[in-house]
């Protein structure tokens, strides 16, 4: 567009008149038709009306022709064409954003030699070269894995007081691998949760406990960790993998959910009735999977009767919670299946006994589902565990009296629960921590036995660090607020009902400034149960601050080895069948980035 246009403008009414913005005049643009209109008269105005507006015009011209007309050097021309260097800062930038890319989606390595990815770039910043596969292999994948591994070591060291890790064995269903896990997390100074992988590596010949203990010792080396930095390991209930911790001299605790697991099966799924009951549920929803026209005529049947079209749920007998949906997919749909059963065939029949036990089933295991979900949440405390135990102890005991018929699965459970647990409040890894939890305190053990016997443990421990300064306790206590919060489930109403009336187990002989501490503490309301308790001691710490020292320790433990678990199932994604010849280290070294770059991103920005 002409710079002329800068002062004058196109008349509203007639578009062949142009209004000028220095003078009322309207100046014709030289036709009738759009083809023909051009700027000479309003030049002409221009010069005549408005001499130093007319200056500036001709200089602004002059100067644009100038850069229109000038013609780039050869040397330019071929630079424009030419890929950047390497080294180049863009070609640098770009690199490292593209094995970002492969690492947090985890795309496979291949994506470099993908002719549609190839375009896609190319039309992006066509003087890009994409590096091949082995230079993101050899080069910038270890590139990125050093500064990621540097920044969680500095992360490490400036909080190596007390560290919890978790650990498992996986073995991979597409290649001949297996790898072992460790991964840590511990309370900074600020109260909170740091989470980092550590380790994901190849695990070669038998798992013996021996030698799965050198192996450990092996991953706490590489990161310098003393063993007295370390808090707890948590484990599965495998005989080796307890040999394993033991050998090592490692504190260690049974994953919650994995002693769940075996409570549940051995307490009630194991019962010959309901083996079988879940035997035929698991055949009719065999049947539906494997038959696509069958799915194909229950989705219609489901529409028919006004139900939402839903997916069954097919367990895995390794997941009793899985069994849980599973029965419960079976229940949502019994009016469907019974219309299915009238009109094409079942390959077994579910019973009118066999409906009312899976009912009896899913009523009873309930609170445990809520439980395993709960305790399965990155966020879940060793602390969780005890209350937890109680209240399902306290929920299945309240059945008694509901239905005659679930009597002997009550029982049965209950027992089994009680078995797998009854070492739990002896436990200062699980009963200090649960006395740390502002939500629980004292309040959820079974008696007040083992209340006062953890309470002297924890006092043991705080007169062993009473050398360092504690907080004048001259303040008065944190004024006691109403709960606002309304119990939602059954297993919160129960946790409200302990929570809320206690009598207070306080009370020592020696009054010394950890006491007092302690008994303040103690005697305040407890918190509610959807406040996280690092809150509380963020907020605390200078008020209780020896308590807040230890529960900046004790709260550092999880009570399951799920985010092991999670990592495995990224492995998964790793380890493919389209990438089942993936070296182990190099399985390890994405698996380590796709868990820990995002912890780093902003030092690569």
């Amino acid at each position: 567009m002409s710079v002329v246009w800068n002062y004058f403008k196109i008349n509203e009414s007639n578009v062949r008149m142009a209004d000028c913005k220095l003078c009322p005049a309207k100046i014709s643009r030289g036709g009738s038709k759009i083809s023909s209109f051009n700027t000479s008269n309003l030049i002409k105005h221009l010069k005549m009306k408005h001499k130093a507006e007319y200056g500036e015009f001709v200089e602004a011209s002059n100067s644009n022709a100038g850069r229109s007309t000038q013609q780039l050097t050869l040397q330019e021309t071929f630079s424009r064409r030419e890929k950047m260097a390497r080294e180049n800062p863009r070609a640098v930038k770009i690199t490292e954003a593209l094995s970002q890319f492969i690492v947090l989606d985890d795309q496979p390595l291949s994506l470099v030699d993908n002719m549609g990815f190839r375009r896609f770039i190319n039309i992006l910043e066509p003087r890009y070269e994409i590096p091949s596969r082995r230079y993101i292999t050899d080069v910038m994948l270890p590139k990125i894995h050093d500064a990621v591994k540097k920044h969680i070591s500095s992360m490490l060291q400036k909080d190596m007081k007390a560290i919890s890790f978790t650990t498992d064995i996986w073995s991979s269903s597409v290649s001949p691998v297996s790898l072992i896990s460790l991964t840590a997390q511990w309370v900074d100074g600020d109260f909170t949760l740091q989470q980092v992988m550590l380790h994901a590596k190849k695990f070669q010949g038998s798992h013996t406990g021996q030698a799965i203990a050198t192996m450990l010792e092996e991953m706490f080396e590489t990161w310098a960790i003393p063993k007295s930095s370390v808090h707890v390991v948590v484990r599965d209930n495998a005989k080796n993998m307890i040999k394993g911790m033991e050998d090592a001299g490692l504190p260690s605790i049974s994953c919650v959910a994995h002693t769940l697991q075996l409570a549940v099966s051995e307490g009630l799924l194991s019962q010959r009735s309901i083996a079988d009951a879940v035997g035929v549920g698991r055949k009719i929803i065999g049947h539906f999977k494997h038959s696509n026209l069958a799915y194909s005529r229950l989705q219609d049947i489901q529409i028919q009767l006004g139900q939402p079209v839903k997916r069954l749920q097919q367990d895995v007998p390794t997941r009793w919670n899985s069994t849980f949906y599973m029965l419960q997919s079976l229940i949502e749909q019994k009016r469907a299946f019974g219309v299915y059963a009238s009109e094409y065939e079942l390959p077994v029949t579910i019973s009118a006994n066999q409906w009312n036990l899976m009912e009896k089933v899913l009523n009873i295991l309930a609170p445990f589902e809520e439980l395993t979900r709960q305790m399965s949440s990155s966020d879940a405390f060793a602390s969780d565990v005890i209350p937890s135990v109680t209240v399902v102890q306290t929920v299945l005991s309240d059945m008694a009296g509901e239905d005659q018929g679930i009597g002997t699965m009550r029982n049965t459970l209950l027992a089994a629960l009680q078995r797998r647990f009854i070492d739990t409040e002896q436990n200062p890894l699980y009963g200090i921590a649960t006395l740390l939890d502002p939500r629980y305190k004292e309040r959820f053990f079974s008696n007040a036995e083992n209340a006062r016997h953890m309470k002297e443990l924890l006092m043991l421990k705080l007169q062993k660090n009473a050398e360092e300064t504690l907080t004048s306790l001259s303040g008065q206590p944190s004024a006691k607020r109403p709960r606002s919060d309304q119990p939602s489930t059954r297993l919160d109403s129960v946790f409200e009902k302990i929570a809320g009336d206690f009598p207070s187990t306080s009370g020592t002989n020696a009054p010394t400034a950890a006491n007092i501490q302690l008994d303040t503490y103690l005697g305040e309301i407890t918190a509610p149960r959807s406040d996280k308790p690092l809150q509380y001691w963020a907020v605390n710490k200078i008020r209780f601050s020896a308590l807040a020292e230890m529960a900046q320790i004790y709260l550092s433990a999880p009570c399951s080895s799920v985010e092991s678990e999670r990592l495995f199932s990224s492995a998964s994604n790793i380890l493919t069948d389209s990438r089942n010849r993936l070296l182990a280290d190099h399985a390890e070294m994405l698996l380590f980035l796709k868990k820990n770059l995002p912890l780093a991103l902003e030092k690569f920005d």
